[in-house]
């Protein structure tokens, strides 16, 4: 390392100043210096002992570690906190009541759904639809989507290790109550799901993207697809219909928590549930036109007619000139 202050050469010790020169000590005055040493440390108090004050000084910086570790990983008080979501509010967002879907229909909700050409048809590797989501953990938008997204995806398949998490506390509508698809897993029979949270809530990056979903975002994350380029959330059905916007407003969700809004979805006039479970059928509508109405007991007329009718809406959707 350079020094800024160059080194004195190395030389003999000076001899200390004073007014004699120092005189050399007996064998006897050793003795008597060794034992005044001694009773010294006997009475020293324990807090001024060589031991407790090593001790405290390995305890002080252990504190301090351990102070700059939570501050590193709290972000500034905005870093992702993910807790497993409890079973009854698992409960409430994937089994709402029959009558209350039927209640809401599509809630009043545009379902922004845009419909792809035939080219942009997307399966798996096992010939089912895939389903491909990208968002991110800070995004509000992507926080209101993954309600309805959680609802929605449970008629095909099952999730496991959902985690609840905030979105940013900095963006706009911040903290709001949400779920996370990172490090969950997702099974269904009838579609693959790709979940990719790219980045955290600090957004830092997360998930990586497969080369297959990086080049389906890259290339309809755009208009006339979706409402500006590079948005979040990106949903992607199937390659049959494309979410344009976020299906409803973050807003409806403020200060809400997830016991809260869980516990909306049982009435199917509260604006929450119009929203969330509205959008769900909707989605589902769409998810049902990809696998053919599979399965029966989610698409089939004789199951859910609500859904048989949003499927009729959707078809008449046409696809964007672009």
């Amino acid at each position: 390392m350079e020094q800024s202050t160059p080194r004195k050469p190395v030389g003999k010790r000076p001899v200390p100043t004073g007014k004699y020169p120092a005189k050399s000590v007996s064998k006897k005055q050793r003795r008597k210096q060794a034992a005044t040493r001694s009773l010294s440390l006997e009475r020293r108090p324990p807090w001024q002992s060589p031991t407790f004050v090593t001790v405290s000084s390995v305890a002080v910086v252990a504190v301090a570690l351990i102070v700059i570790v939570l501050i590193n990983l709290g972000g500034g008080g905005n870093a992702t906190v993910a807790t497993p979501v409890p079973q009854a509010v698992l409960s409430a967002v994937e089994n709402p009541p029959a009558s209350v879907v039927n209640a809401v229909g599509t809630g009043g909700q545009s379902g922004e759904m845009v419909r792809f050409p035939a080219s942009a048809k997307l399966v798996g590797t096992d010939g089912k639809p895939m389903v491909v989501y990208v968002g991110a953990e800070y995004c509000p938008f992507c926080a209101a989507e993954r309600w309805v997204m959680v609802m929605w995806l449970s008629r095909f398949g099952t999730f496991k290790n959902l985690s609840e998490i905030q979105s940013s506390s900095t963006d706009v509508d911040p903290n709001t109550a949400t779920f996370t698809f990172h490090k969950a897993s997702y099974s269904s029979p009838y579609i693959d799901f790709s979940a990719n949270e790219i980045e955290d809530r600090n957004q830092q990056p997360l998930d990586s993207m497969t080369t297959q979903v990086s080049n389906i975002f890259t290339k309809y994350d755009n208009p006339p697809y979706t409402l500006q380029a590079g948005q979040f959330p990106f949903v992607d059905i199937g390659g049959v219909f494309n979410l344009y916007s976020t299906s409803y407003n973050p807003k409806t969700l403020a200060n809400l928590s997830w016991n809260q809004i869980a516990a909306k979805l049982s009435n199917p006039n509260d604006p929450v549930t119009k929203e969330i479970v509205g959008n769900a059928n909707i989605l589902t509508a769409a998810t049902c036109i990809a696998t053919g109405d599979q399965p029966a007991s989610v698409c089939s007329p004789t199951t859910s007619s609500t859904i048989q009718s949003i499927e009729q809406t959707l078809k008449a959707i046409k696809i964007p000139a672009g």
